[in-house]
């Protein structure tokens, strides 16, 4: 059962947005946590149903190709239920496609350095064979990360996947800081949107040990390949609950 709480902003009657942060290559958790919201669905019908990746899908952990697989074609939705879905581009999708383009050679060691490696190691791409990449990648994923928008509007919320710019309305937000920005952003006292315009941002990108519920902001990146958790952010009318799921050990390794 989810534990839902007073919500800083609201949604129309009759939508529920399903939010989930970043994935990071974990595909097992990905399937626990979209399975969660498959019961919660089957538990509680909605008109309405959206499910929104918030960006860095890939990289460090041990299947981007599958968790890419699984944003593409899934979850599916219960019987009679309709689920509409979204993904967002993060920054290291960003970085990864900065570096199939080829025309910054900066590009590929700044997405290694990032956890690149293991994303090409999930397509079985030899890191070391650049020119093999594009063939190796199948080209629906390549097409699916291109296409990805920066940000999603729905009732009192903006998503995207790091956060907006103070002082900047919603519309005149720069790409760069929507999967980004951090520190001016994180530490906003006051309100984000146009005068009289007030909207909440529901963002991943800055690891934090438990879900961030602030007057301005929802933080829901867990750090699920770094030992913590996948949360989903449940939203619907005036109130926000969570959904969570751990990595899976074994006694040879984890399982993410």
């Amino acid at each position: 059962m989810i534990r839902f709480a007073p919500a800083p902003a609201a949604l129309p009657p009759g939508q529920r947005i399903y939010a989930v942060g970043d994935v990071h290559g974990c595909a097992g958790m990905l399937d626990r946590l979209h399975g969660l919201i498959a019961g919660d669905l089957r538990a509680r019908p909605v008109e309405h149903a959206t499910l929104i990746h918030l960006g860095d899908l890939i990289d460090r952990g041990p299947d981007s190709a599958g968790v890419v697989a699984r944003a593409i074609g899934g979850p599916a939705a219960p019987a009679g239920q309709a689920l509409h879905r979204i993904t967002l581009l993060g920054n290291h999708e960003r970085m990864m496609l900065d570096a199939l383009d080829g025309r910054d050679p900066g590009a590929t060691g700044h997405w290694f350095v990032n956890g690149g490696t293991a994303s090409l190691q999930s397509w079985q791409a030899d890191p070391a064979e650049p020119r093999d990449w594009p063939r190796l990648i199948p080209a629906a994923h390549q097409d699916f990360l291109r296409g990805l928008p920066l940000i999603h509007q729905a009732g009192g919320y903006v998503f995207v996947h790091a956060g907006l710019r103070p002082g900047v309305d919603v519309a005149g937000q720069a790409a760069d800081d929507l999967i980004w920005i951090r520190g001016p952003f994180l530490s906003f006292p006051g309100v984000f949107g146009a005068p009289g315009r007030p909207v909440v941002v529901v963002h991943g990108h800055t690891p934090q040990p438990e879900p961030v519920l602030r007057h301005n902001r929802i933080g829901i990146d867990t750090g699920a390949v770094m030992g913590g958790r996948l949360t989903c952010a449940v939203l619907e009318e005036d109130h926000v609950g969570f959904l969570q799921v751990r990595p899976t050990l074994h006694a040879d390794m984890t399982d993410c």
